[in-house]
């Protein structure tokens, strides 16, 4: 066994060999490794058909049982097969190299399996690498740093591409941790920062590249334009696919290089040491245009890939943006607000920059939108109060000037919505320059997460007791902390969840450096899981009509089948149906009741039954003045308010004319008329109410003196039998008085024209 305080790479080991002979070896030694073939990772199927997607979830479970296997071995043993297994290195790059990043279509599952079986795998592959970055994992494991930086680097376990594909998979929700990750590599081992130096130059390349594809030129390229370039395909002429890849090269490339330098904001020094944000802030403002109309004017045979392309390359052009600032604010900005030396050459610096910016319109008016300059120069002038107020003026109405060249109008509220400066990661609201105002927030910002949404950590919650995660994400939680500290309970962990706000970050880095809260360091780290207690089923609380009855399955274990059919119960005909007078006997009974009718009932007042009747009983309270007397209505001093005659509108009071006043009064006395003729009629003959109602209207348009129009025979007889004088003169009348309707002047017009000679005749 390794002895105890040893760095590994010290430690001796003794083993049994294959012919029982024992020997002595180093702990990291190649005989030490596990045979065990790593498979390489493959991505989800877009759509693919089922026998793809079971190729899939087989091979991606084989990888996730296997780096399950790797993360629980111990120490010495996970390092030999880490640094001697190249199947297991190569598993590790093919995830990095095919893993669906944020904005990949192919980042939606197919299905749930898909998707669980995926983030199995990515949360399988950031362990791995989590643990590979540390030197010390516990009092006893651990090794030499010097030792770890030589190790990791003469075997490539980390390299700059290695390291910018971490920050753009798993940095959502891992900030932390990946800082502390990228930042124990980067100390133990310093050449790291001359790779980094070396792969600047090589980011550069992709805006050349970008540039060349497009057949523009930037100020500060490290190439002349060729001759011939005049003669390629612009944005606008090339094709759809070469089109394609520009953007998600682009799109790709910016994203990651703003995630590395939001994770690991010490780089931003070399970045800017050779020129990056010159040749940044030049390529944006020569190639966006050209993308922007290429992708917005061109027509596309499929709608979602050109919304896509305007979603990928709005999104990069924030990148560009927050990337602009990040550097900004690490290089210049954060050494002001810190109150170091040389405070008077850090704002220089960043009013230089500013200064430098003023010819890119296009990208001052978007760096603008997104971090208002005005509220930096505030910043400096507030920090140090000898800032030239002729340059900072300047500089200001500079920015106006972007504003109105560009033609757009600066927001009202600008200030209220500029971003914390101590961040700029994916937390912006505000929209770039290159988004028009109509594009809302897309959809591969909100849904196309891809892998990095699989490790997101709940935020921190404020609600005392009450848990802000649900039960599924506080196992996700445990599972993800006990997986790198199997050695402590579920309770323990628990209350340390509790504690830091289910930060799982917060708690692994705490109980990893010594730093818990003084009431968590009097608890028993083995601490099991309290026992929950198991609410009474709600079946058991429920109220409900059907409760005990014969169909009651909650509390009956069996019930009458016989009695519970779909449709017409078998063996019956539909003729046995109709002739079951059964329902009609249940109910003569009910109806007989209603037989007999009782008018009055005699009851004795010794009568025992009188009681029931209440004949005793009087209520003083009731009062029955007007139960049968009709008062006033008979009085004899008047004539009978119950035969008085109907009531009639006054003269003064009547509208219309004299005609139809009388129309209506001998409407009136008609309905009377008819009514007490017709009293004992049940229904009058509609005959005979039809030919009445037709006489009442011929008399009233008499009285008027409107005469009907005369109805014509135009139609006449059928051809052969000759017409009638009465049909011929009518038909003359029509052809005469035919321009009183549609097409009014055609006769006249044709006439015209015949006149003229312009019709033949």
């Amino acid at each position: 066994m390794a002895c105890a305080r040893v760095p590994l790479d010290e430690q001796q080991v003794t083993e049994r060999g294959a012919q029982g002979r024992e020997r002595t070896l180093p702990a990291l030694h190649p005989d030490r490794k596990e045979e065990r073939c790593f498979v390489p990772y493959r991505p989800p199927p877009e759509e693919g058909s089922p026998a793809e997607v079971e190729e899939f979830l087989e091979r991606a479970r084989f990888i996730a049982e296997d780096l399950e296997w790797l993360l629980a071995l111990p120490h010495d043993r996970f390092w030999c097969q880490v640094v001697f297994d190249e199947s297991l290195q190569r598993c590790l790059d093919s995830y990095l190299h095919h893993a669906p990043r944020g904005l990949d279509l192919s980042a939606l599952p197919a299905s749930p399996a898909v998707a669980d079986v995926q983030r199995a795998v990515h949360r399988a592959v950031f362990l791995t690498f989590l643990r590979m970055a540390t030197h010390k994992e516990s009092k006893e494991n651990f090794f030499t740093p010097a030792v770890f930086g030589e190790i990791i680097y003469d075997n490539f376990l980390f390299d700059i591409p290695k390291i910018l594909d971490l920050c753009v998979l798993f940095g959502k929700g891992n900030n932390q941790l990946l800082h502390k990750m990228i930042e124990n590599i980067f100390t133990q081992q310093p050449a790291y920062y001359s790779d980094l130096n070396e792969t600047i130059p090589t980011v550069l390349q992709v805006f050349d590249s970008v540039l060349e594809k497009c057949s523009l030129q930037c100020e500060g390229a490290t190439e002349p334009m060729k001759l011939n370039a005049h003669k390629q395909a612009t944005a606008m002429t090339m094709s759809q696919q070469e089109l394609v890849d520009v953007v998600l090269y682009l799109c790709d490339s910016t994203t990651t290089i703003h995630a590395f330098l939001d994770i690991f904001p010490a780089a931003c020094s070399s970045f800017q040491s050779l020129g990056f944000l010159s040749r940044l802030t030049s390529f944006y403002e020569t190639a966006v245009p050209d993308l922007e109309k290429a992708v917005r004017k061109r027509n596309f045979d499929d709608k979602s890939l050109q919304e896509d392309l305007w979603t990928r390359l709005s999104h990069c052009c924030r990148k560009m943006v927050e990337t602009a600032h990040l550097l900004l604010h690490h290089t210049c900005l954060q050494p002001i607000l810190d109150g170091g030396e040389n405070m008077q050459t850090f704002a220089d610096e960043l009013l230089q920059h500013f200064t430098s910016f003023l010819p890119e319109k296009r990208f001052l008016a978007d760096y603008d939108e997104q971090f208002p300059v005005a509220d930096d120069v505030s910043l400096l002038q507030q920090a140090l109060p000898v800032v030239d107020e002729t340059r900072t003026s300047y500089l200001l109405q500079g920015v106006e000037s972007a504003w109105d060249s560009m033609g757009r109008r600066k927001p009202q509220s600008h200030a209220q919505n500029k971003p914390s400066p101590s961040s700029s990661s994916a937390n912006q609201g505000a929209t770039g320059g290159a988004r028009p105002p109509e594009v809302q927030e897309s959809k591969g910002e909100q849904g196309l997460r891809g892998a990095e949404a699989q490790l997101d950590v709940p935020q921190r919650g404020n609600n005392g007791a009450v848990c802000p995660v649900s039960g599924a994400e506080l196992e996700s939680l445990l599972t993800c902390i006990r997986d790198l500290l199997p050695d402590l309970g579920e309770g323990f962990l628990l209350a340390c969840l509790q504690e830091y706000g289910y930060n799982s970050e917060l708690v692994i880095n705490n109980i990893l450096e010594d730093r818990l809260a003084p009431s968590l360091e009097k608890l028993d780290r083995s601490m099991p899981r309290p026992v929950k207690e198991e609410l009474p089923s709600v079946l058991n609380n429920r109220s409900n009509v059907f409760d005990d009855d014969e169909f009651d399955v909650f509390r009956r274990d069996q019930v009458d089948m016989s009695r519970i059919w779909k449709g017409r119960r078998k063996g019956e005909s539909t003729q046995e149906i109709l002739n079951d007078k059964k329902h009609i006997a249940e109910q003569r009974a009910r109806y007989q009741a209603y037989e007999t009718v009782v008018d009055e009932v005699v009851v004795e007042p010794g009568d025992p039954a009188a009681a029931a009747y209440d004949l005793d009983d009087y209520d003083d309270e009731y009062d029955d003045t007007y139960d049968m007397n009709q008062v006033g209505a008979n009085d004899l001093d008047g004539d009978s308010l119950l035969n008085r005659r109907p009531f009639t509108v006054p003269q003064v009071l009547r509208k219309g004319t004299k005609a139809e006043e009388e129309e209506g009064e001998e409407d009136e006395e008609e309905e009377v008329l008819q009514n007490n003729v017709n009293r004992d009629q049940f229904v009058q003959d509609p005959a005979l109410l039809r030919e009445r109602a037709e006489a009442r209207r011929a008399a009233a348009q008499q009285r008027r003196g409107f005469r009907p129009e005369q109805s014509s025979n135009v139609v006449g007889r059928p051809k052969g039998q000759g017409q009638t004088s009465e049909t011929a003169s009518d038909r003359r009348k029509k052809e005469s008085n035919k321009s009183r309707v549609a097409n009014h002047n055609r006769r006249s017009m044709a006439d015209r024209k015949r006149n003229k000679g312009m019709i033949p005749s």
